[in-house]
């Protein structure tokens, strides 16, 4: 395919960034190439919707009403990303490359960066970041599985990714060098860039040692795991109140 045929194709959900592969995911470097070729041959072009203009390369997604998806003004989705039936978008950004899942909430202020890779039934809460990843190629992206709730402004980044009905608190930060510290069992398990399967997941840190002294840095902290009385649309306090850290 040639490179806008390979946006249009994204647009339509034809193909995508990166999609499972068993119990793993397989990223397309084609796709991402394609996508940092559409930028270098696209020029500035002013674009008026309403009473607002804009000024950019990358048309604006259209077709809503078609697609069964929900947008509330001013959010923004770009050309290049696609909207499952079901998807509500609260005023929010989407950009080019994203793939999001039936059902799935993006809340006011979320943002989902290029190539980002968003499950169905997901809640992305309200000021959540979600960072996009399209180089070099063949880089994962961010990845957030089916079910999961990632609590007000978690900031996700640099390709973690996310298991199936996972729990964030609000305030969770993860890169793919931070700590993410199972503490639930005799002795603390280390992950870095994934969060297991219906983990609950909450802000940590701990200590490390400098030539100046020994300061705390930040960890994410799993202090348990979902029960199979919790079900799907249970809100993030009452996920979090089972392990005594709701409000």
């Amino acid at each position: 395919m040639t490179t806008e045929e390979t946006i249009a194709a994204l647009d339509r959900g034809e193909v995508r960034v990166a999609e499972p592969a068993g119990e793993d995911w397989v990223v397309h470097e084609g796709v991402q190439a394609a996508i940092l070729d559409f930028f270098r041959s696209r020029r500035m072009e002013p674009r008026e919707v309403g009473p607002f203009e804009y000024h950019d390369k990358i048309p604006l997604k259209t077709g809503y009403a078609e697609l069964g998806v929900r947008v509330v003004p001013p959010a923004v989705a770009r050309y290049g990303a696609f909207l499952s039936p079901g998807v509500i978008l609260m005023p929010s950004y989407v950009n080019i490359g994203a793939w999001i899942g039936p059902d799935t909430m993006v809340d006011t202020w979320a943002t989902v960066g290029s190539g980002a890779q968003i499950g169905a039934g997901v809640h992305l809460a309200g000021g959540v970041g979600i960072g996009g990843v399209l180089e070099p190629p063949g880089a994962r992206p961010v990845i957030v599985e089916d079910g999961a709730f990632l609590g007000s402004r978690c900031i996700v980044t640099e390709g973690v990714r996310i298991g199936r009905e996972a729990v964030l608190a609000p305030n969770v930060s993860l890169t793919a060098s931070v700590p993410i510290i199972d503490v639930t069992g005799s002795e603390p398990v280390e992950h870095r860039g994934f969060v297991p399967p219906r983990a609950v997941v909450v802000p940590g840190t701990r200590p490390k040692e400098f030539p100046a002294g020994t300061y705390n840095l930040s960890c994410a902290l799993i202090i348990g795991y979902r029960s199979e009385s919790t079900n799907l649309k249970t809100s993030l306090n009452d996920a979090l109140r089972e392990y005594g850290v709701g409000s």
